[in-house]
């Protein structure tokens, strides 16, 4: 190789300080963003090639698999996400519930986000239908909390409103995709989750107070 050719692929070759500084940008990135990035989102807010980003971002990931990091980087939701190794969770869950209460759900929540999340897009007639009793405050806690959205309505009579799970959803369970879906008893175990006893509905003063078998009942109102 002649004088010419080295100095040309040395033109078009980034220098490894070039690569290096954008690896720990990119690490930094995925660090401080709550929510999972797309390598098309770092590369366009960067103005750099996609393939050397996704190129950089593929060795971080190899790299923090490595046994001595505590923490991994994993695609999350469509993005790129820096959490704690499974093998540390209970350790890191055990010390992080000491400082801060976790997202607390109600059994009823959870089960009515399970059935939203295995059936979706779904409507409110169709998910009572599946647990035999009224969910409206459920159903209003799951959209504040963000783990559930509208997703237009039901072509039927009356046009109720479909609901489907968010990326709030895929984010606090640490999952990629709907394809990784836990089972329901997973599901505490996945997110940081504590199941809430829901409180004792006042016993009715007569028979005729009490819903009859074929209507559903209604699930008691949740404790925000």
């Amino acid at each position: 190789m002649d004088e010419l050719d080295v100095t040309q692929l040395a033109e078009e070759r980034p220098s490894d300080s070039e690569e290096a500084q954008l690896k720990a940008i990119l690490e930094a990135i995925v660090y401080i963003t709550d929510e999972p990035l797309s390598a098309q989102q770092i590369a366009a807010a960067l103005e750099a090639p996609l393939d050397k980003v996704k190129r950089l971002l593929d060795e971080l990931v190899a790299s923090y698999a490595e046994p001595e990091h505590g923490l991994t980087i994993r695609e999350v939701a469509g993005g790129y996400k820096m959490a704690t190794k499974a093998e540390h969770h209970e350790a890191v869950r055990a010390f992080v519930k000491k400082l801060t209460p976790p997202l607390k759900l109600s059994l009823a929540a959870l089960e009515t986000l399970a059935v939203i999340a295995y059936k979706q897009p779904i409507t409110t007639p169709e998910i009572m239908e599946i647990r035999g009793v009224q969910g409206a405050g459920v159903l209003k806690t799951l959209l504040d909390r963000k783990l559930i959205s509208e997703s237009g309505r039901k072509n039927v009579i009356g046009k109720p409103i479909l609901y489907k799970t968010t990326k709030e959803f895929l984010v606090q369970f640490g999952l990629k995709d709907l394809a990784e879906l836990p089972t329901l008893k997973e599901f505490e175990e996945l997110g940081r989750l504590e199941i809430v006893e829901e409180e004792p509905v006042a016993q009715a003063a007569s028979a005729d107070s009490a819903p009859s078998p074929d209507q559903p009942q209604t699930d008691p109102p949740e404790n925000e």
